[in-house]
């Protein structure tokens, strides 16, 4: 415990790209050793390239927009969600993610755990 150290504020202009997934822009605002934390945005229409989050749970608030999300074999589960839906991603789960809507998504994201925070791969074991 640090009792003599103080509160920060990220701004929108202080965030820095966080690590990338096609069809995605991630935006990283606190990066600590165990968590991370930004805001992720999504075009409408587009579907991210297939990827999971390593050794961390990954929990996603939908603020603004549509989310759509695909894991499980072959991608056949598929969650959707929107405005005040939140998401738990599971420790490596292979998955992508969505939007189905007509205007871009922004979600918050926060991970907890260590290693590599997104690792991108094919896709999928087939169903």
């Amino acid at each position: 415990m640090h009792p003599a150290q103080p509160v920060t504020r990220v701004t929108p202009g202080d965030r820095v790209q966080g690590e990338q997934t096609p069809g995605m822009t991630r935006e990283q605002a606190i990066a600590l050793e165990g968590m991370w934390a930004g805001l992720v945005r999504t075009e409408a229409g587009m579907m991210s390239g297939w990827h999971h989050h390593g050794d961390y749970d990954t929990s996603i608030y939908v603020v603004r927009g549509s989310l759509r999300m695909e894991s499980g074999p072959g991608g056949s589960r598929v969650v959707d969600a929107g405005p005040g839906d939140f998401l738990h991603v599971p420790k490596g789960a292979i998955h992508r993610e969505g939007n189905p809507g007509s205007e871009e998504s922004h979600l918050i994201v926060v991970r907890a755990g260590r290693g590599p925070a997104v690792v991108n791969v094919d896709g999928p074991a087939p169903g």
